[in-house]
């Protein structure tokens, strides 16, 4: 009469199939999370996109500004006048420059 011993298989093979879902599940979270294209790489990627569409709205304004700029000087033959001036220091025959010296900041 001897009896085997209850044998613990359909409750351990249960034991076992849970554990493995539920660490299957967390890999699958900390991968959605972590990994590549997941959330923390998608929000990196949205500030990205941020910080770039202002730098380049930036630059389209300062290219309308040049722009605007370019067109002034071919039309205008003032505005070569002004820019020589201002830019190159230069003078119109007559005139006297007048040079002030420079202060330091302390």
């Amino acid at each position: 009469m001897n009896r085997p011993a209850p044998s613990a298989g359909p409750s351990f093979r249960r034991k076992v199939f849970v554990i493995g879902v539920t660490c299957l599940f967390l890999v699958m979270i900390v991968t959605a999370l972590f990994g590549k294209k997941g959330v923390m790489d998608l929000r990196r990627a949205q500030r990205t996109l941020v910080a770039l569409e202002a730098e380049v709205r930036s630059l389209e304004k300062e290219r309308a500004a040049l722009e605007s700029e370019i067109d002034r000087l071919e039309k205008d033959p003032r505005a070569v006048e002004q820019a020589a001036r201002e830019k190159l220091g230069l003078v119109a025959p007559g005139e006297k420059v007048v040079v002030l010296p420079r202060t330091e900041k302390k």
